[in-house]
């Protein structure tokens, strides 16, 4: 059984039965006090630690006054635990404060060579990732990779698009340079590298958005016969590809994904998943479908175009453009005016629209994102303009009549 000697006041002590403290036992000091009624106990430590009687008198009085002032009834191990959550919340502080500023100190050099360009590896295919890399060494490295982000002013993002546009690069290709550095900013700001990516000048935007890059050429239907018999004899796959392009509308990348699982033969129907975000379903037309009886059908997983090694393709083959170049892209200089495999689903978008399809239902097949898009094929369709001039006036004529009251003579 323990045995404690009181001293008064309050204090008590024990002595170790075998531990000594120079030549007398060690011993451990405890304290009693009472506040509001309510008692508490609270054990200190030995001698050999260094409390005496004097400390166990002064951590007494210390105990009782905080219990008075508020902060309720706790023994010394309590306090000295919540002292060391406090000291440990601060530092755990102090360290977050730590790698806070130390990511910021990052220069956007390291951070692409170190973070976003090996996850963009792993996410984006080889084309893409590439560009990427070389629109940042060329350009951004060099204009503000020795700067932190948030070191980089408005003035350092434009002088990388003026910088590119002086040194003969097209306004596209400034353009994409600074879309790559707001991709490179935002995944540094998700991961706390940087704050909020200065916004260019109006005047900046005005010259990007006033850049006009898109295709104009659409073949006319001989044209078109023409490319497709050519390919015809030189690639009976690179045909079906285009033909399925021409009149379905679809991406080249949409063509190298479709598996036998995507195609209903039995609606005549080209089910586009995941493309850009969306799915759509697009009506084979007669040609088409033709076609696609006319193959052997795969495993619902299998390609139905596949690429090297069964896998998807990355780009369409060089001989489209050896056949493009040589039937239509002789001296042509205006890359809109080029016949690319682009101008396939913008030909099939053109036809539809001089065809007296609406808007609405050619951004449906094409699956574009918005219908600003589809409109700049509004102008391939001029009498509709004039077909709703003349609704108008049918609906007035209607109503006009059913307001006359026929005249009957009597007789």
């Amino acid at each position: 059984m323990v045995k404690w000697v009181p001293l008064g006041k309050g204090i008590r002590y024990r002595e170790h039965p075998n531990r000594k403290h120079g030549i007398r036992p060690d011993k451990y000091f405890a304290v009693r006090y009472q506040v509001n009624g309510k008692s508490c106990e609270s054990g200190l430590g030995w001698a050999s630690g260094g409390w005496t009687k004097q400390k166990a008198v002064a951590e007494r009085v210390r105990l009782i006054e905080e219990a008075k002032a508020g902060q309720g009834v706790k023994t010394l191990r309590q306090d000295q635990r919540k002292k060391a959550v406090l000291v440990e919340a601060q530092e755990l502080k102090q360290k977050a404060l730590k790698e806070k500023e130390q990511k910021k100190a990052l220069t956007i050099h390291k951070f692409f060579h170190q973070i976003y360009y090996p996850q963009i590896q792993k996410e984006k295919k080889l084309k893409a990732y590439q560009r990427e890399e070389s629109l940042f060494r060329i350009w951004i490295d060099k204009n503000i990779g020795e700067f932190s982000f948030d070191k980089v002013s408005k003035g350092d993002i434009e002088n990388i698009f003026y910088n590119m546009i002086d040194s003969g690069r097209s306004i596209r290709s400034a353009e994409y340079a600074l879309t790559t550095l707001k991709q490179i900013w935002r995944e540094a700001k998700e991961n706390g590298f940087a704050s909020e990516m200065p916004i260019i000048s109006k005047s900046l935007k005005t010259k990007i958005s006033q850049n006009n890059n898109s295709r104009i050429r659409f073949l006319s239907h001989s044209e078109a016969d023409k490319l497709l018999d050519e390919l015809k004899s030189r690639s009976i796959d690179l045909y079906e590809k285009s033909l399925i392009s021409l009149h379905c509308g679809l991406r080249a990348s949409e063509i190298f994904k479709l598996t036998w699982s995507r195609v209903d033969m039995e609606h005549g129907i080209f089910n586009v998943l995941d493309s850009k975000g969306k799915d759509r379903s697009v009506h084979m037309s007669e040609s088409v479908n033709e076609t696609m009886q006319s193959k052997s059908e795969g495993k619902p997983h299998e390609l139905v175009f596949p690429g090297r090694e069964n896998k998807i393709s990355g780009q369409i083959s060089q001989t489209f453009r050896q056949v493009a170049n040589q039937l239509y892209n002789q001296g042509v200089v205006d890359r809109r005016e080029r016949v690319t495999f682009h101008t396939l689903r913008h030909t099939c978008a053109s036809w539809m629209v001089m065809q007296g399809i609406n808007l609405y239902l050619v951004q449906k097949v094409l699956g574009h994102s918005t219908i600003q898009v589809t409109e700049r094929y509004a102008h391939l369709a001029p009498d509709q303009l004039q077909l709703a001039a003349n609704a108008i006036d049918k609906s007035v004529l209607e109503h006009k009549s059913e307001k006359i009251i026929p005249f009957t003579k009597k007789a």
